[in-house]
């Protein structure tokens, strides 16, 4: 299996999806695009349009090796949407691999599967991740498990080098 999902939401930062959309599609791996409909054009925070592929809800984890989470306002708005809450739970649950960057820690907290894991983030949801009992580090990456985590769009190079890594082990 070499399907990863990616969540889209509208307000999704540039870089935080589209680098690593195609730095998986360049490794081999399919990425669906999943969005709170399917079939839907969301667009960034610039306006960028990407259209989803398939609905959270219509998600299931057992079909992914994968998971990123890109930030921007996207995730303030996920981790209002059951399906995208579930779906990043029954990821973290089978211990598939799940990448957040920025604000994507957001969806983590909503998800409550930060207690005891080492991760970072943006600087304003830092709080927020230490409240949900993650360990918070100011690092470019941290990866903790099958968990990795990413602080801004300069962390990008190493946000990717470390899920490639993680997918191929």
């Amino acid at each position: 299996m070499s399907k990863v999902a990616m969540l889209i939401e509208k307000s999704y930062q540039e870089a935080e999806a589209l680098v690593p959309y195609y730095r998986l599609l360049e490794a081999g791996y399919e990425v669906d695009l999943i969005g709170t409909e399917a079939g839907v054009v969301y667009p960034s925070k610039q306006g960028y349009p990407l259209k989803s592929d398939l609905s959270a809800d219509d998600a299931r984890a057992e079909e992914y090796i994968g998971l990123i989470i890109p930030g921007g306002g996207a995730p303030d708005i996920m981790r209002t949407k059951p399906g995208m809450v579930r779906l990043t739970r029954d990821m973290c649950s089978q211990d598939k691999v799940v990448a957040a960057i920025c604000h994507g820690p957001q969806l983590l907290i909503e998800a409550d599967v930060l207690r005891g894991k080492r991760c970072t983030c943006f600087k304003a949801v830092k709080t927020d991740v230490q409240n949900a009992g993650g360990v918070y580090e100011d690092s470019e990456v941290v990866v903790d498990g099958s968990l990795i985590t990413s602080r801004v769009p300069s962390d990008i190079p190493a946000f990717c080098r470390e899920i490639v890594r993680l997918l191929e082990s």
